[in-house]
C-alpha cells in the first residue's frame, strides 16, 4: 500500500483491515521524505523516482526477509495506492512518465519546475512485474501520463476517481488518464472531493486535522462510501489474484 503526498501508513487503514480480514497479507510503509513527520522531500523531484523504489524495497523485504515470508504467494501480489500513491502504482505497473509534457505544463517558479525545465529528471524508471493487479484511488501527478506510455500497462486495474478533485488532483486530468488506459480497467467515479478516499475520521482526528476530514459536498457520507469502497477493493483483488 502506498499513501498520498505527506500522508502516512494508516491513511487507508480501513482498506487494509478489510483485506486482512479476508485473509490477505497487507504491508504498508511511510514513504521516507514524503510522510507525516518526515516531509523533507515532499515537494522535491526526487520523490517521483524514490516512491516506486520504496515499494519495490518493501516487496523485497516481505518476500526475502520477513519472518513469515513463507506464507506469501509471490505470484499473487497486488498494489493499492491513493493520490501520489496512485502515481506510484502507475509507474510500478510499467509506465515511464513523459517529463517533456510535465515541463511544458510546469510553469511555476519553484525548484521542482525549474529542475524539470532544466531536464534534471530521471531517464529510467523502476517497474515491478511481481505486481499482478492494482487499485489506483484518485491518482495525483497525471500530467506525465499519456495514451502512449500508459499502453505499457499489462495488469488488471481498478481505478477510482473523484468528480471534484482538489488538493493537487485535477478531475479533468484523472478523467483524461482513465480514458487513456489500455484494455478494460474497472472504473468508479465518486461524487465527492479528493479526501473522500481517506478512511472516515474519528472525532479526535476531525478536530486535529479538519482539512482531511471535511468532505465536499458537505452531505457526502464518507462512512457509507467506504463500506462500498472497501468491499469493492476486496472483491477486485480476490477475483484478479485468485483468492
Amino acid at each position: 500500500m502506498s499513501h498520498g503526498r505527506g500522508g502516512w501508513i494508516g491513511g487507508n487503514h480501513d482498506v487494509a483491515e478489510a483485506l486482512a480480514d479476508t485473509g490477505f497479507i497487507v504491508a504498508a510503509i511511510n514513504h521516507p521524505g514524503d510522510s507525516v513527520g518526515d516531509l523533507a522531500q515532499r515537494d522535491s523531484l526526487s520523490v517521483w523516482l524514490s516512491r516506486p523504489q520504496d515499494i519495490m524495497h518493501l516487496i523485497d523485504f516481505m518476500l526475502n526477509d520477513w519472518t513469515s515470508r513463507a506464507a506469501i504467494d509471490p505470484d499473487r501480489i497486488g498494489f493499492f495506492g491513493f493520490s501520489r500513491g496512485g502515481y506510484t502504482g502507475t509507474v510500478l505497473a510499467g509506465v515511464d512518465p513523459d517529463f517533456q509534457r510535465v515541463a511544458h505544463y510546469c510553469t511555476q517558479q519553484n525548484p521542482f519546475c525549474e529542475q524539470v525545465r532544466n531536464g534534471e529528471f530521471p531517464r529510467s524508471w523502476p517497474h515491478d512485474e511481481r505486481i499482478k493487479a492494482a487499485v489506483l484511488a484518485d491518482a495525483a501527478h497525471t500530467v506525465g501520463f499519456t495514451r502512449a506510455n500508459l499502453a505499457s500497462i499489462k495488469i488488471p486495474l481498478q481505478v477510482w476517481r473523484s468528480e471534484l478533485g482538489g488538493n493537487g488532483v485535477d478531475p479533468e486530468g484523472t478523467a483524461r488518464v482513465t480514458a487513456s488506459l489500455p484494455g478494460t480497467p474497472e472504473v468508479h467515479t465518486v461524487p465527492a472531493a479528493h479526501f473522500a478516499f481517506l478512511a472516515p475520521c474519528s472525532a479526535e482526528l476531525a478536530a486535529a486535522v479538519p482539512r482531511i476530514c471535511a468532505d465536499t459536498p458537505a452531505d457526502f457520507d464518507r462512512a457509507a462510501f467506504h463500506r462500498e469502497f472497501d468491499a469493492e477493493v476486496v472483491r477486485f483483488f480476490s477475483e484478479k489474484l485468485g483468492k
